[in-house]
């Protein structure tokens, strides 16, 4: 039986997706969406490879071409997203998508293929291991998941909610670009494009929405998450500056998030990705979370090795350190501009 390797087009987005759905291996972030998300967001040129047998999808692995002066210019699965690589019914499979994209990556003459896998392949390519992902099961009954919290962080928790913090779920993309856009702002990083946040809404529905937090009436905090299966994936939080004076604002909205997940019969929390090293990791182990190591791997075409574009890397703290202090209409003006070359 022929094995066949093609390009996903917009006819063939709800035959990728049920496959994606039905494959244990897949991720909210190899769903077909991206596709339309990647190229009008920001630009980038998709190739959304998969395998075919006898009509039937039987392998994918969902590419775009990340291609910028400054970041260098390379073929990512996938960009924006913690999670990609190949997902596919057998080895034979699996090899004949990774020799696609090596071509690929060949014919585009980028400066490295890069794979973000969840887990190690059998291939000896060269490795970036910084990342870890922090995941957890979750239960109906809140207070299992309030006694699995160590009890530094609980009381963190405890202290929002005494705070008369308050969690509003829904749509309010409006509130919580705002507050995004101040938040990294705060942390020296480009902010999206309400573009970008207006698409996730249009193309993925309700399995994206938005978590606020007030304070008396104001907005302090809120996150963007992803729902796939029986898993939610706080993606995209932050709060205001002001937020640092009042005690558990964080602790209290991922609290509330992974609660009110709970009620809706989510099974797993996905806490995402983070540096080793960094305060976003340990908070993470301290709310008890055991990271996995991601195990991103490439395949080096123009360069000599391993892209390192991340904010640790020494050449982009200068960057980080004028940015925070941009006013934030400038830096909302600009930020769009260099962000969407940060996947």
């Amino acid at each position: 039986m022929a094995l066949a390797i093609h390009q996903l087009s917009d006819a063939d987005l709800s035959q990728w997706d049920e496959y994606v759905l039905k494959t244990p291996a897949a991720t909210f972030f190899h769903r077909a969406g991206w596709k339309t998300v990647l190229q009008r967001a920001f630009g980038h040129q998709p190739y959304f490879l998969y395998a075919e047998r006898e009509g039937e999808i039987v392998g994918i692995l969902p590419l775009a071409h990340n291609k910028s002066l400054l970041f260098g210019n390379n073929l990512v699965s996938t960009p924006f997203c913690v999670y990609g690589g190949i997902v596919a019914d057998t080895d034979e499979i699996a090899a004949a998508l990774r020799t696609a994209a090596c071509d690929l990556a060949q014919t585009l003459h980028v400066d490295a293929l890069e794979l973000r896998n969840q887990h190690r392949s059998a291939e000896n390519w060269p490795t970036k291991s910084i990342y870890a992902t922090f995941r957890r099961s979750i239960d109906r009954d809140p207070e299992v998941n309030m006694q699995a919290i160590p009890s530094k962080q609980r009381t963190m928790i405890r202290k929002g909610i005494k705070n008369g913090l308050v969690s509003e779920p829904g749509q309010d993309w409006e509130r919580i670009y705002r507050i995004y856009a101040e938040s990294v702002r705060n942390l020296g990083t480009p902010v999206f494009s309400k573009n970008y946040f207006s698409l996730l809404r249009d193309v993925f529905g309700d399995t994206v929405d938005t978590l606020m937090i007030t304070h008396e009436g104001r907005d302090v905090a809120g996150v963007v998450s992803f729902y796939f299966r029986d898993e939610v994936l706080p993606y995209y939080g932050g709060s205001i500056a002001e937020a640092r004076e009042i005690k558990g604002v964080n602790d209290f909205m991922y609290w509330e998030l992974m609660r009110r997940s709970a009620e809706q019969g989510i099974q797993v929390f996905d806490f995402g990705r983070s540096k080793e090293g960094t305060g976003p990791y340990r908070f993470k182990q301290h709310w008890g979370f055991t990271p996995e190591p991601l195990h991103y791997e490439y395949y080096l075409v123009g360069a000599d090795s391993v892209p390192d574009i991340n904010p640790l890397n020494p050449k982009y703290q200068y960057f980080i350190r004028v940015w925070k202090k941009l006013p934030l209409p400038l830096a909302n003006t600009v930020g769009p501009l260099l962000a969407k070359n940060l996947g």
